[in-house]
């Protein structure tokens, strides 16, 4: 049988404000480099899963609810657009929400990316641009009125690419299959 050994609590020993400070400094780019690394790796899984479609596959619902790929990449565009770009970059962009999810016409697949690459842009600046202070100022938005900081909305806004990456998993795989 194993022991397990409990880890003792010491006190420390005492840090100066100056020491105090440079973690703070220290844990702020730990934030900032972590959204960026993440934000850019899902950024790249998107054009990973979008490369291999055709112009009529990403625009394709391969179920009866639900979005095509395309219509997920305009959502997404939209959502970063709005809640970082317009929110806290100061974009001025005005958001459309229910068209990301009806827009009737299949626009070019590269354009589509293009203008999501532009959405991801603006977020990298706009992290690279909080100082340490500036991600805990209050943030509300509308349907985000529970964000309370701009680290949240950050933390927010990935958490919902990243849920929408896993769907367009699941729809590039459908349309493979349905190809076959």
């Amino acid at each position: 049988m194993t022991k397990v050994v409990q880890p003792q609590r010491t006190q420390g020993p005492q840090r100066s404000f100056e020491d105090r400070s440079n973690i703070m400094d220290s844990l702020h780019a730990i934030i900032a480099n972590g959204l960026a690394e993440r934000y850019t790796y899902l950024a790249d899984r998107v054009r990973e899963l979008a490369a291999p479609l055709s112009e009529e596959q990403f625009w394709q619902k391969p179920f009866p609810f639900g979005n095509s790929f395309g219509h997920l990449v305009l959502h997404l565009t939209g959502n970063l657009n709005y809640y970082i770009g317009a929110e806290i970059a100061g974009t001025g962009y005005v958001r459309d929400r229910d068209r990301e999810f009806t827009e009737p016409k299949h626009l070019l697949k590269n354009e589509v990316l293009k203008s999501f690459d532009a959405a991801i842009e603006v977020v990298l600046r706009a992290i690279r641009a909080q100082s340490e202070g500036d991600l805990t100022k209050a943030y509300t938005a509308a349907r985000e009125d529970d964000a309370g900081n701009r680290f949240n909305i950050f933390l927010r806004c990935a958490t919902h690419l990243h849920h929408h990456v896993g769907q367009m998993v699941y729809l590039c795989f459908e349309l493979e299959r349905s190809s076959e």
